[in-house]
């Protein structure tokens, strides 16, 4: 193709593959369905719901390029939007990345055209366009030509006469008048020269935005003035908008007040060191681990009720808080990120309740860095957001923590993007996070928050512009407080900076920023086996002291962890763990089936401490009592060789709850199930044991509540998935192969000339002529054909053998030899000689 090209599709056609591949994974959304020619995909970039996703995706100098081009003359030269970006003074800044940001909107299909004659697509300038209705980020109004649109042409005479232009009967030259003069510098700063001072003051104001004022029925004079030379145009009854033109000189040519060519720099930077950098964040990695097994032992037995609504109730996150002596914020992270793992989940019972699922006891027995690794990368991956637990909906409803609708689709971009730019700091480097949030405000403006627009008229005699949304308040912002805030959590980072497996955690081989499922846990893979030397190693011994408790100088291996919590409670936690022995806990060992004997072998064994006199006298004043009281089921009965022992219980207040008579000596007979009768008489003081139908003592170790098998919950995508390379090159092949069918120059048949994007129409014998001799003749046909579903479509084919009634040919539209039937090509003509 040669000369300029006069539309979007035909630019296209001019690019290389590459230029087209670029254009497709930058815009993933181009390729659902993929587009059958050049033609279909120029159309398909030009829809609305496409250029507002490929808009939205620009940074905030490339999205200022595009909304000077909006409010420039169509075509645009660039030296023309480079005075627009820059001013009349220049900016070095603006001139060096002014370059980058029009290749970033061509390649993106959204600007097209050589630099003489740049163009925006139509639907982006439709956006992009300052309106009453929809204002302009840059604070631009209407052209003079759009703002006197339908106005009178005496009224239109007098402003040209008090402008000192000279007067016209043709309105659209009294207006090209006007504007050549609100254009010329020399000319519109001789005429504010004779301005009066109000006057110059009231364009001030309105000068970056909003450009609409109010004005009274009988203005002051200083806005006749104004008005009457056309520097204030009136927008309707009581309004009034500065043109573009005027504001442009009064701005220096600058569209926008503050260009911002290149992004906010990450500082101020703390260094710190690497190797602390890394401790700080393994010593928080294993408290995340500890955290995550609490919540999975306190729900051991089944954790709370579901809601109607899904979700847990306020209540019960304020117990999960408090068992895990943290926030109810904090506690709301700890669910949801077990809840990403796969580790909880409803089981779907008639009255559902949470629990842990069958992949959390896999998990327990990990060893500590690979169940680091499941936890970062279920992390890195969900879309679930904890930080809007407790907050409300659209319809005013409370989110709930592990409840339906906390799924924000741009979280994990957002978390890989924020650590991302930690990464490109010097290792053991930290900065606030008021910087990162500003620099991913300015790499996504339009997805950070809304800009500077749709403000309300300010008043042109004296209101000033009101202020845009605080952009700390949007989505996006939020979700990077929170990443920064959940990977220090985590154990990502430490003291603030990315740690050394923090950096290999997203580092993976995709360079979208979407990477697959299996790159997610590989790159978490890596990065557990840099975490595994810096966790502590578990010890197998405690140190027992006199006061009843023992000291775990580290965290404890698995059997011994679990063995001590049923002897022991846990008082504090922390570098060491401490433990305390009571009568119950005590108790809750030999109800599991422990013998006195074992208990003290136990702790003899596990403790570099010789074992307190008062532990052992503890464990041995229990054990004398435990079971010396027998309850079973009759309804309940309580049985007992002392009967002095039973005579005490019956005349004792307390029991008149248990409603008790004496069978036997030896025996009472209770009206309350055994396990009532069992905590009653242990809240009185007593120890009994339970007992089978064949008198034998029970074992009190309950069995783990577990759900069905469960899978962690899936991601919401963001917009389409990323394509790999394999779809794109196949769909650039795909979209080649379309365009030369449907372009290609063909020869005139024998038959009516088709009419554009008509199929060709020709009888079976010419048909089956017309291919007997591409064949001898080695030369491509194009041909109309109609599938077994009754789908037309155009192709390019080389047929290479004719026989049977089928046609075996190279079709150029697919890339590949296919067998067609004769009986459904539809007709058939030649392509000129240089068409292929």
């Amino acid at each position: 193709m040669t000369g300029t090209p006069r539309t979007l599709a035909e630019e296209l056609r001019t690019r290389t593959d590459r230029g087209l591949v670029g254009l497709l994974r930058a815009r993933p959304d181009l390729l659902n369905p993929v587009p059958g020619d050049v033609t279909q995909l120029a159309t398909r970039a030009g829809t609305r719901a496409s250029v507002v996703r490929a808009v939205e995706r620009l940074d905030r100098f490339v999205l200022q390029t595009a909304e000077a081009l909006a409010v420039a003359p169509d075509p645009c030269p660039y030296d023309t939007l480079g005075a627009l970006m820059g001013g009349d003074a220049g900016d070095p800044a603006v001139t060096a990345e002014l370059p980058r940001a029009v290749a970033e909107l061509r390649a993106q299909a959204l600007v097209w055209g050589p630099d003489e004659r740049l163009r925006l697509v139509r639907t982006a300038r439709e956006l992009l366009t300052p309106s009453a209705a929809h204002p302009s980020p840059t604070g631009l109004g209407p052209t003079v030509a759009e703002a006197m649109a339908g106005m009178s042409p005496g009224l239109l005479q007098e402003i040209i006469a008090a402008a000192g232009l000279p007067t016209t009967h043709d309105p659209v030259t009294a207006v090209a008048s006007l504007t050549a003069l609100f254009s010329d510098r020399a000319r519109m700063a001789a005429l504010l020269d004779t301005a009066p001072a109000e006057s110059v003051a009231v364009l001030d104001k309105l000068l970056w935005g909003p450009p609409y004022g109010g004005v009274t029925d009988r203005p002051a004079p200083h806005l006749r003035w104004l008005l009457d030379r056309g520097l204030l145009i009136p927008a309707g009854a009581r309004n009034v908008v500065l043109p573009r033109e005027a504001a442009l000189h009064l701005r220096g040519g600058r569209a926008h007040h503050t260009p911002e060519p290149v992004p906010p720099a990450l500082s101020p930077a703390t260094e710190r060191d690497p190797q602390l950098v890394d401790n700080a964040a393994a010593n928080q990695a294993f408290t995340a681990l500890a955290t995550v097994e609490e919540l999975l032992k306190e729900w051991d037995l089944g954790g709370p009720a579901v809601l109607r609504a899904g979700g847990m109730s306020v209540r019960d996150l304020k117990r999960t808080a408090t068992a895990l002596d943290t926030t109810e914020q904090l506690a709301a992270f700890w669910l949801e990120l077990a809840y990403a793992a796969g580790l909880i989940a409803s089981d779907g019972e008639a009255d559902e309740r949470f629990a842990a699922t069958p992949a959390a006891e896999e998990w327990l027995q990990l060893p500590d860095h690979e169940r680091w690794a499941a936890l970062a990368a279920g992390w890195l991956a969900a879309t679930r957001a904890p930080g809007i637990v407790g907050t409300a909906d659209a319809k005013g409803r409370a989110l709930a923590a592990l409840g339906p609708h906390l799924d924000r689709s741009p979280a994990p971009e957002v978390r890989r993007r924020a650590l991302g730019l930690l990464g490109t700091l010097p290792p053991g480097t930290a900065v606030p996070a008021t910087a990162v949030l500003a620099r991913l405000q300015w790499e996504r403006p339009l997805r950070s928050g809304a800009p500077a627009a749709g403000q309300a008229p300010a008043a042109a005699d004296g209101a000033t512009a009101a202020p845009g949304a605080d952009p700390a308040d949007d989505l996006r912002s939020r979700l990077a407080h929170w990443t920064l805030t959940e990977a220090e959590l985590l154990g990502v980072t430490g003291r603030g900076a990315l740690s050394t497996h923090g950096r290999t955690l997203i580092d993976t081989a995709s360079d979208s920023t979407a990477p697959t499922p299996a790159e997610t846990t590989a790159a978490a893979t890596r990065a557990a086996a840099l975490l595994a030397p810096l966790l502590p190693e578990p010890v197998d011994h405690v140190l027992l002291q006199a006061d009843l408790t023992a000291v775990a100088p580290g965290p404890l291996r698995r059997p011994l962890a679990e063995a001590l919590g049923v002897l022991a409670d846990i008082e504090s936690k922390g570098g060491a763990t401490v433990y305390r022995f009571t009568p119950g806990s005590v108790r809750r060992a030999l109800d599991a089936g422990r013998s006195a004997a074992e208990l003290q072998e136990f702790l003899a064994t596990h403790s570099r401490t010789p074992v307190p006199q008062p532990l052992g006298y503890l464990i041995d004043d229990v054990a004398r009592k435990h079971g010396q009281l027998r309850i079973g089921a009759a309804a309940a009965y309580v049985r007992c060789d002392d009967d002095a022992l039973l005579s005490e219980i019956l005349a004792d207040r307390r029991a008149a709850a248990l409603r008790l008579r004496r069978l036997a000596p030896t025996v009472l007979a209770a009206q309350t199930s055994p396990d009532q009768l069992l905590d009653g008489l242990r809240a009185m003081g007593y120890a009994p044991a339970a007992e089978s139908t064949a008198g034998d003592v029970l074992i009190a170790r309950a069995d783990s509540y577990r759900t069905p098998p469960r899978t962690a919950p899936a991601p919401v995508p963001d917009g389409p998935p990323s394509p790999d390379p394999t779809l794109l090159a196949a769909a650039v092949r795909a979209i080649r192969a379309g365009d030369l069918a449907a372009t290609a120059e063909r020869k005139p048949v024998h038959a009516p000339a088709p009419t554009s994007g008509a199929l060709p129409r020709t009888t079976s014998a010419e048909t089956l002529a017309t291919m007997q001799a591409a064949v001898l003749t080695n030369s491509a046909l194009w041909i109309g054909y109609v599938n077994a579903d009754g789908a037309a479509s155009q192709r390019v084919i080389a047929p290479v053998r004719v026989e049977g009634g089928f046609v075996t040919a190279y079709d150029h539209t697919s890339d590949e030899v296919r067998t067609y039937p004769l009986h459904r090509i539809t007709g058939v003509a030649e392509l000129a000689d240089d068409s292929v």
